[in-house]
């Protein structure tokens, strides 16, 4: 497919899903004809910019532990991928696909969006407001044939729901990011992104929600106070491994997020949604069904949930709450707040 051709494609999916889901959108589980799930980690750094590995090293740590596709996001800089994709491209099991974190701000506070699959570096753009510099930059991003995600919003305590809610053209931003210096969780005068997330669908916005990993220290596995790899990943369904049709899946939600919880079964009705969680040793799981304003719906213990619409929910997600404090969340369903 062609540049623009893809930028098209990818604009034409998200204004279907924007109509779908005000009806509801349905059937995204595991029985779609020739569909598959795909592991992937959509933020990551390398030497290029302020991560402490290089580039080839930095994708042979996700391609050996079993990720289907990465997504390298320099600060500023779009890493070729062309000389890694030969080393790598082989492997009918993994794919590498271009990005940027386009690093911008607005007076003290740090604005980052990646841009994923962009086809040239895109400059921050700068702007009058904390809103302007984020559209500014989600515009140049599309105008690259890219996709846009608003990056870890609480960190530098920089985005607020409000501002988020009147952000257009875009569909994705992280809920849980890896870097210990984020804030995912809010303070006690600011919500986490999990409840600025509810928020955000309570006013009538559609956003779909990303763990990442945000990884920028390779040399130090398994300490907590930097920002290592393997902590947030999304798996995306989609017909094929390719940059258009996983992009294009993850703008239609047709995904989930975790840092630690596989899903064996995720299936949307036009009556109900079915979570099945994949068994851990040492683990048990919670199901909790979450709808407007971040009401708890329904909770189940156990691997296994369904959850029957009644119509008045606004909007219907799963969280799955693991006892080792892994998590998972699915997108939302039957959007019509």
């Amino acid at each position: 497919m062609t540049r623009t051709g893809r930028s098209l494609a990818l604009a034409m999916a998200a204004l279907v899903t924007i109509g779908a889901c005000q009806g509801g959108r349905f059937g995204i589980g595991t029985s779609g004809a020739r569909a598959r799930w795909y592991k992937g980690n959509t933020h990551t750094h390398t030497l290029n910019s302020d991560g402490d590995t290089s580039p080839d090293d930095v994708v042979e740590w996700y391609r050996s532990r079993g990720y289907d596709f990465l997504i390298l996001t320099d600060h500023n800089k779009l890493t070729t991928v062309s000389a890694l994709s030969a080393l790598y491209g082989q492997d009918p099991d993994f794919l590498l696909i271009p990005g940027e974190e386009v690093t911008d701000r607005f007076a003290d506070k740090p604005i980052h969006v990646n841009g994923y699959a962009v086809d040239s570096v895109v400059a921050p753009q700068g702007g009058n407001s904390i809103v302007d510099v984020i559209q500014r930059d989600v515009d140049a991003i599309r105008a690259a044939n890219g996709v846009p995600s608003i990056n870890h919003p609480n960190f530098g305590w920089a985005i607020t729901a409000e501002e988020l809610r009147q952000v257009q053209r875009t569909r994705l931003f992280e809920i849980f990011n890896g870097h210990p210096l984020v804030n995912n969780n809010g303070s006690a005068t600011v919500p986490g992104l999990e409840a600025a997330w509810d928020q955000i669908l309570s006013s009538g916005l559609l956003l779909y929600g990303l763990a990442v990993d945000d990884a920028h220290t390779f040399t130090k596995p398994g300490d907590p106070t930097v920002a290592g790899p393997g902590r947030g990943w999304v798996i995306v369904r989609a017909s094929v491994r390719t940059a258009d049709s996983l992009l294009a899946a993850m703008e239609r939600g047709d995904f989930y997020s975790s840092t630690g919880i596989e899903l064996r079964a995720y299936d949307v009705s036009a009556d109900a949604m079915t979570i099945r969680v994949r068994p851990a040793t040492g683990r048990t799981t919670q199901v909790e069904f979450i709808g407007r304003n971040g009401a708890l719906l329904e909770r189940v213990n156990g691997p296994d949930a369904t959850y029957t619409f009644r119509g008045n929910e606004g909007y219907v997600r799963a969280r799955v709450v693991g006892s080792d404090g892994a998590r998972a969340w699915t997108q939302p369903e039957r959007f019509a707040p």
